[in-house]
């Protein structure tokens, strides 16, 4: 089995990327996790370098950026990038990875998914917005319950997690995710 280095945002792209090098059939043996894309950006360098002995994924949300590649530009410069070494930006947020599984987020979030979540400006708010209307379960984990307007709850990240490694499955998911596609794809190299 291939093994796989991941540098990632948060918590819930850490599970994201686990869930899918498990369905690659990629081990993970180091994570690699701070605390936002400031980290990761700060520490491309050592990534390439790492990416020369073994394969390592960073994973990013491109928010409010323009373009991905313009992104991959800014962080890797002039660098010569190994094979091994796979920068991937999630379009415009890892919610829209996890929201593009149509079928079973729809399922666990109460709503029919029946917009692209790659076209949304804002996808952790229209999470939010539909978890506002979801069972009683996922509402009081996913929102935070001290104010009027829906904002984050603090059991977001564990909930959502607990989805990803349950029931989200990236090769649904990539149908409807043009950037998760393309990691998808891209990664697979791995195993051929």
């Amino acid at each position: 089995m291939t093994e796989i280095a991941i540098a990632t945002e948060d918590v819930l792209t850490e599970v994201v990327c686990e869930r899918i090098a498990d369905e690659l059939g990629l081990s993970i043996f180091m994570r690699l996790r701070k605390g936002g894309s400031g980290y990761l950006k700060s520490r491309i360098s050592s990534f390439i370098e790492m990416a020369r002995q073994y394969p390592v994924l960073v994973v990013t949300d491109l928010d409010d950026k323009q373009c991905a590649p313009r992104l991959v530009r800014e962080w890797v410069g002039e660098q010569l990038v190994p094979e091994q070494f796979f920068l991937r930006v999630a379009v415009r947020e890892v919610e829209s990875w996890i929201m593009a599984d149509r079928e079973k987020f729809g399922d666990f979030i109460g709503s029919r998914i029946d917009f692209d979540p790659e076209q949304l400006t804002d996808p952790k708010a229209k999470l939010l917005h539909l978890a506002s209307r979801a069972p009683r379960s996922v509402k009081e984990e996913l929102i935070s319950q001290r104010s009027a307007i829906a904002s984050q709850g603090v059991g977001y990240n564990t909930k959502l997690s607990e989805f990803v490694a349950e029931q989200w499955c990236p090769h649904r998911a990539s149908a409807s995710s043009d950037s998760l596609r393309r990691t998808v794809e891209r990664l697979s190299t791995l195993i051929t």
